[in-house]
């Protein structure tokens, strides 16, 4: 049967390329993003507590009220935006169903969404599928945060969207208050909504608050705020986000998330409100918890011939190879995988069309010491 695909780009994602290399080369997996460490034991006994109490059934489509309740609380808290938990905030099944859910209430055939390059893998395609086009914009090279004039000169009549990502996935860098102050400047006159991705919202180092879009009373106005309790209490596969939207876009935000799964994973939902509850120094923690990690890695590759770049948040380490190795950064993590034995992501799979001469990959430090230590010893050997 002869299909016509409505993603012509789309292949198999690198993330799934190289965990797979990784297994079958048992190479140590520093390659897609996710611990190899448990979260909170007491976040675990609180789910196994929901479904044996019979919490096991649909949720409210718009997510359990106990859970919506401290998410509120919490961003009140945090960012100083007091949201309404029943109008504007939305449970989803993971923060990758809430972006696309975002794009697909309000972004119709023709529109273009900006994104800047590189930028995660899943935002083209809910684009696309979407009916818009992607406009890809590159960040800085130097320190991968925006250049708002090319922003601004990016922008036309067709423009619906922009899609930001704080702190940044792959390159680690975090907005600054001027970088929202610019956000708001350069989508102002044409009410250009905003799509931030803050997944690792609870992950920036070196005492910076995180510059959330909420704390921008302007933005918060017309932006979908996405995160993710995986990132934040280490159950990737727990698959539970949320978003935050002012009442008119949370509603046209719920129409999609509806039909798209409905609800999310109940007992993991009372779990998670229970530990915002009960727990909040978990997350307010976790800066020093992966900054440790941060420095530890870095420390770790003292002697080897990678350069590690800054990193300001997330839990990604980018370096630089090129005084290791000439190939581009695709071939440079397959023989990696094979011949160093260790699995690393290509910073290339990030854009629409990468710098020639760029020769980065990402590592990710939210491991064990013992992991970290193991990919280390196999990176300075090469």
């Amino acid at each position: 049967m002869q299909i016509e695909t409505k993603l012509p780009k789309v292949g198999t994602t690198i993330f799934t390329v190289m965990s797979q290399l990784a297994l079958e080369h048992k190479a140590v997996n520093l390659g897609q993003g996710f611990p190899d460490f448990d979260g909170p034991q007491a976040m675990r006994d609180a789910l196994t507590a929901a479904m044996n109490a019979g919490r096991n059934q649909y949720a409210p489509m718009t997510g359990v009220p106990a859970l919506r309740n401290e998410i509120a609380k919490k961003t009140e808290a945090l960012y100083g935006r007091k949201v309404n938990p029943d109008t504007e905030v939305t449970v989803t099944s993971g923060a990758t169903e809430a972006l696309f859910a975002a794009i697909a209430a309000v972004v119709r055939t023709g529109d273009e969404v900006i994104v800047l390059d590189p930028c995660y893998d899943s935002y083209e395609p809910a684009i696309e599928l979407n009916g818009g086009r992607a406009v890809h914009v590159p960040l800085d090279p130097k320190n991968f945060l925006p250049d708002w004039e090319r922003v601004r000169d990016a922008i036309t009549p067709k423009t619906r969207m922009i899609v930001v990502n704080s702190p940044h996935n792959p390159c680690g860098a975090v907005f600054a208050p001027a970088d929202l102050d610019a956000l708001a400047d350069v989508t102002r006159a044409r009410g250009i909504l905003v799509l931030s991705d803050e997944v690792y919202e609870h992950i920036v180092f070196d005492g910076k608050p995180h510059q959330s879009v909420l704390r921008h009373a302007e933005l918060a106005e017309r932006s979908f705020v996405v995160s993710s309790f995986g990132k934040t209490f280490h159950c990737t596969g727990w698959k539970v986000g949320y978003c935050i939207a002012p009442r008119a876009l949370s509603a046209e935000f719920r129409k999609v998330h509806q039909y798209l799964t409905f609800c999310t994973f109940t007992p993991a939902q009372v779990a998670f409100a229970e530990m915002l509850g009960n727990d909040p120094q978990h997350y307010l923690d976790l800066p020093a918890f992966y900054q440790k990690k941060r420095d530890r890695f870095r420390d770790l590759l003292a002697g080897s011939k990678f350069r590690p770049l800054p990193v300001g948040g997330a839990y990604f380490q980018v370096v630089d190879y090129s005084a290791l190795d000439g190939r581009d950064d695709l071939a440079f993590c397959e023989w990696l995988v094979k011949d160093g034995g260790v699995a690393a992501i290509p910073i290339s799979a990030f854009y629409e069309s990468p710098p020639a001469d760029q020769r980065l990959i990402r590592f990710c430090f939210a491991k064990s010491d013992a992991t970290l230590e193991q990919a280390a010893l196999r990176l300075r050997a090469l």
